[in-house]
């Protein structure tokens, strides 16, 4: 019996996919942890308010590589006294490439933030714990509403500005 040639479909291995996503690397930038009334502030009958403020920023590092960081600020007062102050600059390097501008600016300014977000959450409960108060849980944000928001603010602007 006489072998047939078979045909198997190769791949060509030697390019790569048009577009890439890939972490490169994910790591705190700056942290820092302020409790300015304490011990008094333990004394305080605990009825906490909190005000968070995020956010971002992206830096081109290399072609097609970013180093996107999510700022947030966590303010807990009571009674007007700042119990505690949280601040925590999470970043990452990130390859975005060979996707179009409205994409890969969307990646940036969403997905990016949905990856280094729950490094962001645990290393703000974890120095919150450690200060001696409960762990502080930050609900998950809508970047995607965020970034939403930004663009049409930034649209009502340049509107405002060629009226001009």
């Amino acid at each position: 019996m006489a072998d047939k040639p078979t045909n198997i479909p190769t791949q060509d291995t030697t390019t790569q996919p048009k577009e890439q996503f890939v972490i490169q690397h994910i790591y705190v930038k700056d942290v820092s942890f302020e409790t300015p009334n304490t011990p008094q502030i333990f004394r305080e009958t605990w009825k906490p308010q909190l005000q968070v403020e995020m956010t971002s920023e992206a830096n081109p590092l290399d072609e097609g590589v970013y180093e996107v960081v999510l700022n947030t600020t966590c303010t807990v007062a009571v009674e007007e006294k700042t119990a505690f102050l949280v601040e925590v600059h999470q970043a990452g390097i990130f390859t975005i490439a060979g996707f179009d501008a409205d994409r890969q600016s969307f990646l940036i300014n969403t997905t990016c933030l949905h990856i280094l977000f729950p490094y962001t959450r645990a290393t703000i409960s974890n120095l919150v714990l450690n200060g001696g108060f409960h762990p502080l849980l930050l609900p998950q944000p809508n970047f995607e509403a965020m970034y939403a928001q930004r663009l049409q603010q930034a649209k009502a602007a340049a509107k405002k500005a060629s009226l001009n």
